[in-house]
């Protein structure tokens, strides 16, 4: 008997495809605000901690001010949440917006600075706070904290990857409207860290290509990005349902002389092992969650091979034979299903299995893969190695999104 299971999109991390849109409603010369959500539905948050902030209503009244240096607590109270200092606590409250009231332009919340505004609401079982930002700001607190620190001779993959992050952000706006925002601060979208995450070179990459994305059509691409392809990048319908974009589709990541740019990450080649125990631990724990096969049938893993690979050579499907039945787990969730020994997914689905098959079932199993993250469009370390080897941002850019167009908006 085979349990067959198809990959829905939810199931995968990261950011997911959207519909194309028809045109950015941008001011000429000016960038779009963006809402991030930098706390989502959590039962309390810090605020203050840095400069003066004003507290003010939804109808812009004044309430109060955070003075410098003090750091107040918000918690849920009944439906609205109320604001506590040094034995003082406030009436409840359903929305308040954050201002900084000094020269120094940045809010603070749970100790780290943002530029912008943030406004703290009600939301659902507790408490989002929304940090309300210009988007060239926003990508000042994204480019350094998704790249790292970078040398001088790796600023065009930089340049680069500050047009991927302006392109998806511009691609998504509104996609967690019904919750307050535009985007997350995390990998569900891009890592946001804020001002602190800043770094001279993030900043000249935004300053340098400001108001520039890539479009295909007209519309902003669907602009995913990852950590390391491990030599080739796969189709777009590989990994994400609706993405069998044109421009999103599987290229070598070599030089003329066959090296391969993305080598130079400390992840393009890696190992992991798993006694039968680990192994059987770990499929109780993640196979029944996505297959509906129920813990108390992972008692015996008599097998697991790869039955089906993609277009660019990554595992597409995972057979795993429990003694009687067997089940496959196709896509991106394997990577759910695979886990090390952190709790975190398999780095990617490029790689080749060794099961050391016993009496008892598999006795040890061994992986070797290459690269991290899904493998659609955009490789960061790449786009590293590209830089090294002279390549301007455009060409990086041309390289892992073919047939698109750069653009500037504003």
């Amino acid at each position: 008997m085979a349990l067959l299971l198809l990959a829905p999109a939810s199931c995968v991390s990261g950011p997911k495809p959207t519909a194309p849109t028809a045109g950015l409603p941008v001011p000429a010369g000016r960038d779009p605000e963006i809402r991030v959500g930098l706390v989502v539905v959590a039962g309390s948050v810090w605020v203050g901690g840095g400069a003066a902030l004003a507290v003010t209503g939804p109808d812009g009244s004044h309430l109060w001010m955070i003075p410098p240096g003090e750091t107040w607590q918000v918690a849920v109270a009944g439906n609205g949440f109320n604001f506590a200092s040094r034995g003082w606590t406030s009436a409840p409250l359903e929305a308040v917006t954050l201002t900084p009231a000094e020269s120094n332009p940045l809010i603070r919340v749970n100790g780290r600075d943002y530029r912008g505004s943030a406004v703290i609401l009600r939301s659902g079982a507790g408490i989002t706070v929304v940090n309300r930002v210009g988007l060239e700001s926003y990508l000042l607190g994204v480019v350094s904290a998704e790249m790292g620190r970078r040398g001088l001779a790796e600023q065009a993959a930089m340049r680069a990857q500050a047009v991927v992050s302006r392109t998806y952000a511009l691609r998504n706006l509104g996609r967690w409207k019904a919750q307050g925002f535009d985007l997350v601060a995390t990998v569900a979208d891009q890592v946001y860290s804020g001002q602190g995450a800043e770094t001279p070179e993030g900043r000249a990459a935004v300053g340098e290509t400001r108001g520039r994305l890539l479009t295909y059509e007209g519309a902003p691409i669907e602009a995913f990005f990852y950590s390391t392809c491990g030599g080739r990048t796969a189709d777009g319908f590989e990994v994400f349902r609706g993405a069998a974009r044109p421009y999103l589709r599987s290229v070598p990541d070599q030089a003329a002389n066959g090296s391969v740019y993305c080598s130079i990450s400390p992840r393009y080649r890696w190992h992991e092992e798993w006694t039968g125990e680990a192994l059987r631990s770990m499929l109780q724990r993640y196979l029944p969650p996505v297959t509906g096969v129920r813990s108390v049938e992972v008692r015996e893993i008599s097998n697991m091979w790869v039955t089906r690979r993609s277009s660019s050579g990554r595992v597409d499907q995972l057979t795993i034979g429990l003694g009687g039945p067997e089940v496959r787990v196709e896509g991106p969730v394997i990577r759910q299903v695979m886990r090390l020994n952190s709790g975190e997914p398999l780095r990617s689905t490029a790689f080749n299995l060794v099961a050391t098959v016993g009496s008892q079932g598999v006795t040890h199993l061994a992986v070797d893969g290459m690269g991290s993250g899904h493998g659609v469009g955009f490789c960061q370390w790449g786009a590293v190695g590209r830089a090294r080897a002279g390549q301007g941002y455009e060409q990086i850019l041309a390289a892992y999104f073919p047939g698109t167009r750069l653009e500037r908006r504003y």
